[in-house]
Order: structure tokens, then sequence, then C-alpha cells
């Protein structure tokens, strides 16, 4: 039986079809969207590390369940890494709840359902209302107030839901996997924990805030790793790595080393402030100016918390890449565009 990707053309897939033919997997299909560039996969797939392999590239979707059914014919296990990053609302939850619940769907049909490994995120724990500098893990509780949160962060949170809900009442085995903010040469350049360019000004609002950094590579490897041990099945990690810096630190080494950039440091207090203002001013104007700043969200995103990756590591997982590293490498990645 083979090993089905979904998003593996992606930010992160395309590392993750790079661990699993690292680690030992010789059968894998790939699900790719018709149309799709393949420069970065392609290069994997001629990697020394794929000779040997069978790699069957299938083009097609989950938009239902039967084009999901098609998809997982042959497949004992799927790393599902699709989901839609940004857009408007309803594109959202078509691209990441409505696919996964037909991959579910798909998956708990058949006699004996193949394993699913989600790759969560952050986004879905409820942090708001917990005191300045929890450390957030695998027991932090999930958010219970979506509708104050972003389109992402709703989705995320209900794809999640769902997996659980065929697990527990359509037997379909699972393991979830929460990484922070995954960055990486190929990824965005700035995390919004760090902060926002408005208006040509970038609004520094992390301030002394750990990030929860993970690099793609290394993040890849931890979602393989679950993803081949049995005693992950129905457990849930969070992905971070070891050696995190600050929001602070970050901004200063891509200023070093991209490029200049313009900042305003808003301290968290007047943060708060503001984001009262913008959320009044939203409701008055009906709209007109974004709630980009409401007070929920800023105690979510900008309060500061700490994290926790001891459960991941237990089951043998370790970043292979640090930190510093991976900021080299990043930056050095950001610098031909910044020029």
């Amino acid at each position: 039986m083979s090993v089905l990707v979904t998003g593996c053309n992606g930010f992160l897939g395309v590392s993750v079809v790079e661990r699993l033919l690292a680690r030992g997997e010789r059968d894998l299909v790939l699900l790719l969207r018709s149309g799709s560039k393949r420069t970065r996969l392609d290069a994997v797939l001629h990697s020394d590390a794929a000779k040997g392999a069978k790699v069957e590239v299938r083009t097609g979707s989950l938009a239902t369940r039967d084009e999901a059914a098609k998809v997982l014919e042959g497949c004992d296990t799927v790393y599902h890494l699709a989901a839609a990053m940004s857009g408007a609302a309803a594109d959202m939850f078509l691209g990441t709840v409505v696919t996964t619940r037909n991959l579910l769907e798909a998956a708990a049909s058949r006699p004996k359902p193949p394993k699913i490994i989600l790759c969560s995120s952050f986004a879905v724990y409820g942090v708001a209302d917990a005191p300045r500098g929890t450390v957030v893990d695998e027991r932090t509780p999930l958010e219970t107030h979506p509708d104050l949160r972003d389109p992402y962060a709703q989705s995320k949170l209900k794809q999640e839901q769902l997996v659980w809900e065929y697990a527990e009442k359509r037997n379909v085995p699972v393991v979830v996997l929460r990484p922070g903010v995954i960055y990486g040469p190929g990824g965005p350049a700035m995390s919004s924990r760090v902060g926002l360019n408005l208006f040509g000004v970038f609004l520094h609002l992390g301030g002394d805030n750990a990030l929860p950094l993970t690099f793609v590579e290394n993040c890849a490897d931890a979602i393989v790793v679950a993803g081949q041990s049995s005693r992950a099945v129905g457990e849930v990690y969070n992905v971070v790595d070891d050696d995190l810096v600050d929001a602070k630190t970050y901004l200063s080494r891509y200023k070093r080393d991209v490029k200049p950039v313009r900042s305003v440091r808003v301290p968290y207090p007047a943060l708060t402030v503001l984001s009262h203002a913008v959320a009044r001013y939203h409701t008055f104007s009906r709209g007109q100016l974004p709630a980009v700043f409401t007070p929920y969200k800023t105690r979510t995103a900008w309060k500061g918390n700490r994290f926790e990756n001891s459960k991941i590591k237990a089951l043998g997982w370790s970043p292979n890449i640090s930190t510093d590293e991976g900021l080299r490498r990043t930056f050095e990645s950001l610098r031909p565009s910044a020029a």
C-alpha cells in the first residue's frame, strides 16, 4: 500500500516528501492540482533520496467525496497538508474544511480506514484569556471564540474538530501535529507575530515575545516521525524548534541580513489601547476601517507565550537545523528579492 501526500507541492509539502523519502518510504502517491508549477518538487523527485522509490503523481482534488475516494485508492496512510492559507472566508472554508470532510468520508467508507496525519496549526489554541507567559503545550485549551478570530484560525479549528469527530465516531486512525510559525527559504518573510506592515511602516508588535518558530525541514521531519510511529495514533503534537528567538531579535536580524526596514515599536499596553480604539471605530464606520486590531486578536497574538515541544521529542524527533542556521538560510534566500 502507498503513502498519500496532499499539498505535496506547497512550501511544507515539498519538504515532507523529501523527508518521507529520506526516512525510507518507497511507495508514494502525490496529489497535485492541474497546472501546478512543480520545480521544487521535481528537484526532490530527481534527487538521490528518490532513487529506487515508486512515486505516482495523481492530478486531481478533494473537491468531492468521489474525487477523494479516487485519490485514496491503494493508500493506507495519508499526510494531509493541503489547506487554504489566505483568501475570503468562504474560500478558506471550502479549501480547508470541505476538502477535509470529503477526505475523511472517503477514508471512513473503507473497510479498514487509512491513517490520517493532519497538519493543523498553533492557530487552534485559545490563549487570549490565558495569563501572559503561559506555556502553550498540547493540553492548552482550543479556541472557544472562533468568531473573534481570523478566517484561517476558524477554518483550521473546524478542520481539526472534524478529524477528531471521525476518529471517535468512524474509527479513522488519526495523528495531529500543530506547528508554530513555519519558516525557511520560499516561505513568508515575516510572521504577523513579529508585526504588521501598514501604510509603508512596519509596526513591531511582538516586542520581546518568543516566536514559536520551526524551520520547514525540521517541521517536515517531525510530521514524518509522528506519521511513522505506531505510538502516535490518537495523539496531538506541538512542533516548535528548541532554540527560539524573540520577535525583536528576528526583526533586528532581518534588518541586518536582508534589508533596512522603517519600523515603529508598539508596546503591548499601547497596542491594547489602540486595539480598543480600532474596534470602536470599525463599528462606528460600519466596517470602513478594517478590524486589523481587536482586543481579542491582540491578546491572542501579541500578549506573549512560551512554547513546549517535549512530547514530539519523546517520539525521537529533534530539530536538525538550529534556529541560527535556519534564520541564516532564510534571510540569505530573501536578499535577492529585496535588492
